[in-house]
């Protein structure tokens, strides 16, 4: 490590893309000090030598990449680089953007430190004078052009100074209208001959779910004849820009807790760090029995101003991968966005101002005919902002990375197909896509950045999906697969929906996991295909606690350990007047040699209390059961008593519910309306680093509608 001082450090991000096309992120240990930035596998000690160091001097600059999508996540990436060397450069990336920030500050600090050092000393070097606001002639978006170029600028140049600026992808393409000037004292005089950027002047229209909802006041005449009025909605969320920020650019399933009118969201393709194109459908509810849905696809170009704002424009485009979808129409933004806008704390509490404007043509009879169909749907689309300050009021905290899912090629439809075929596909459409189908969708993002040999040494994400995948598709050889038929228990199953009293197979997608990336954003991701079989279940009752069920001649465990397959037998007993146990045979035909299954199997008890988890649902109860169960993934071994036997291919757990006074309350709650329930249980090993992720399931059970008269009694060996 320098001896000079350390300015910052701490957990980043190493970002680029192979030259092999791949794009790759590594979680590296970034040390800035006043002479050189560098990076480590881990935390440094003395005389440890960095994977790569870049020395920080005036003729440094910093870019910022802005936003790229990597696998799904969202990363906000900085480029660091010396002009007199503009092929060596280092890029970083942080998860959210408030890291990012610090991190750029700290970084220019030390190059102004240089700058001012030298220009004390009388040499060639121009003091930097920072501008990212709006010059005279042009906007802050247009200073992307002179951050992009600078490595190329000559040290002996003639200009009385050089502007390092915020770089802004190469600003909002020409036919996104920037609505948010309007706010800006002065900037559009009244003598100007260019309506479309005059400003504006609104008119109070209603007040709703504490918002401020405001209408247009320009002449119709202004207006394109295929649009409303533009409307706008604002309102005040206790909460940082930075938070409402990467809240309002992700697309993942958080959406659903603030947006209603949000169905389902992708990324098209994505032009640079600021600017993007997505498909977006949405999901109105003005008679949707007879209005075919709407959905978008739009440019969306984002900046950050120097006063801590955020702005975020929309405006509608086609695009050759996102054509006309069967089932919808396809809906025109005119003009839209939030304008994000820090305002004083009170009580200590961060405070922001949160504008939404839209003005939008619905298209379709709707539109045409009914003219409440486009304000009722406007305002439907305005009021997220109500529910941004709500979901900011009742959460202390939002840990999870923001994503966007990647699209997966859309072909248009031609338009003189007959509605017939599309109301045929509608029910299709309409449903959104399934945690599956997105992360499978996210694997096949590409990013685009410097090629980069660095760290040949680590496999990439990509590569990592790669093996993982050709892993999950050898376990699904028909081949391989483990004959059924042979394994019966006294609880039947049935696959069908409202199948009652039996169990079926729960998908994986259920259930989210650790991912890959675990250890450094904490991201989770659908569990995926499970490593066992669930082969059979037994539903037993008893005067007593039945312990190592799996010791019965002729059950599931017995029968898999004649054919050489190996099983884990999961014994949930229930406490009571009379004693019930529900027990699991999850089966495979051998266990990976050294996996962290393997691990667990032959492990002491203290690893296995430490590392066994059960991740329960209730799909289909009252709201209070739904509450008290919850889906917080449980560590079996800390919660409540497990006695574990080890026989001949075979592993039985029996947890004792009762042994928890939390447990055996919500346990009580459940028993009474056990045969209104469907409840969901999967069960895993507990991944805690990186060569243990990602998690996968040892298998996921669902019981439908339970009832304890069906319960027998099992003929136990002594």
């Amino acid at each position: 490590m320098s001896s000079s001082k350390v300015v910052c450090e701490g957990w980043m991000v190493r970002y680029g893309r192979r030259k092999i096309g791949r794009s790759f992120i590594h979680k590296r240990y970034f040390v800035l000090d006043s002479r050189l930035l560098a990076y480590y596998k881990k935390k440094p000690t003395d005389n440890v030598v960095p994977i790569k160091s870049l020395a920080i001097d005036g003729n440094c600059r910093l870019e910022d990449r802005g936003l790229k999508t990597h696998h799904g996540h969202m990363i906000y990436v900085l480029s660091v680089y010396n002009k007199k060397e503009k092929y060596n450069r280092m890029t970083m990336a942080a998860f959210n953007i408030q890291d990012a920030l610090m991190w750029k500050e700290k970084i220019e600090s030390v190059i102004d430190q240089h700058q001012e050092s030298r220009a004390t000393d009388g040499n060639k070097y121009h003091s930097f004078e920072y501008k990212s606001g709006m010059d005279n002639e042009r906007s802050a978006e247009s200073s992307d052009h002179e951050s992009l170029f600078s490595a190329e600028e000559d040290e002996d140049s003639s200009r009385p100074s050089l502007q390092r600026r915020m770089t802004m992808g190469r600003g909002p393409p020409e036919s996104v209208v920037d609505w948010t000037k309007e706010l800006d004292s002065d900037l559009a005089h009244q003598s100007s001959s260019n309506h479309a950027f005059s400003r504006k002047y609104w008119r109070l229209l209603q007040c709703q779910n504490g918002l401020r909802i405001f209408e247009e006041l320009l002449e119709v005449d202004f207006l394109p004849k295929s649009c409303s009025r533009a409307m706008k909605a604002v309102g005040v969320v206790e909460a940082t820009c930075e938070e409402i920020f990467e809240l309002v650019m992700s697309m993942d399933a958080t959406r659903f807790e603030w947006d209603c009118s949000f169905q389902y969201g992708s990324l098209v393709e994505e032009v640079d760090g600021h600017t993007a194109i997505l498909y977006h459908a949405l999901q109105l509810d003005w008679f949707p029995t007879f209005v075919w849905p709407r959905d978008l696809c739009y440019v969306r170009y984002w900046r950050r101003n120097d006063d801590g704002s955020y702005v975020v424009l929309f405006r509608s485009r086609e695009h050759e991968n996102c054509g006309p979808q069967p089932g919808y129409v396809r809906a025109h933004i005119e003009s839209g966005g939030f304008n994000i806008s820090p305002l004083k704390p009170r009580n200590g509490r961060p405070r922001t101002q949160v504008q939404h404007l839209m003005q939008i043509d619905l298209k379709g009879w709707g539109a045409g005919y009914v003219s409440s169909f486009q304000q009722h749907c406007l305002l439907q689309m305005l009021n997220c902002v109500s529910g941004l300050r709500e979901y900011f009021s009742q959460t202390d905290e939002r840990t999870a990375a923001p994503r966007i899912p990647v699209m997966v090629n859309m072909t248009s439809m031609s338009s003189s197909s007959k509605r017939s075929q599309k109301l045929k596909l509608t029910s299709i459409s309409h449903r959104s896509p399934s945690l599956d189908q997105i992360h499978a969708a996210n694997q096949h993002a590409v990013l685009m950045d410097e090629y980069s040999d660095e760290d040949e040494d680590f496999q990439t994400d990509q590569e990592a999906t790669d093996v993982e995948e050709k892993r999950i598709a050898s376990e699904e050889d028909p081949q391989d697969q483990i004959d059924l038929s042979i394994f019966s228990g006294n609880l039947r199953r049935d696959d069908h929906d409202k199948a009652r009293d039996c169990w079926t197979v729960s998908d994986g997608s259920n259930f989210r996991v650790r991912s890959k990336s675990f250890c450094y954003d904490k991201s989770k991701s659908p569990a995926g295909k499970h490593l066992m079989d669930l082969v059979a279940v037994d539903w037993f009752k008893d005067t007593k606690r039945m312990d190592h069920v799996a010791k019965r001649s002729g059950c599931a465990a017995q029968v898999a350990s004649a054919k050489g397959y190996f099983s884990i037998v999961f014994n949930l007993q229930v406490p009571g007047s009379t004693h019930y146990s529900m027990v699991f045979y999850f089966v495979t035909k051998k266990l990976a040699p050294r996996s962290l299954l393997h691990r667990f199997v032959d492990g002491d008890d203290e690893f296995r209390n430490s590392r066994l988890k059960l991740i329960p649902s209730v799909p289909k109860g009252s709201w209070i059961v739904r509450q008290s169960v919850g889906s917080t993934p449980c560590l079996l071994g800390k919660a409540v008593d497990c006695n574990y036997f080890r026989g001949a291919n075979y592993l039985e757990v029996d947890v004792d519910i009762g042994s928890s006074t939390v447990a055996n309350g919500v346990l009580g709650l459940v028993i009474g309306v056990i045969t209104t329930l469907v409840v969901d249980m999967a069960f895993l090993v507990q991944a805690n680093t990186p060569e243990e992720l990602p998690e996968r399931l040892i298998g996921a059970v669902r019981i439908s509608h339970l009832q304890l008269s069906s319960a027998v009694v099992p003929a136990l060996d002594s």
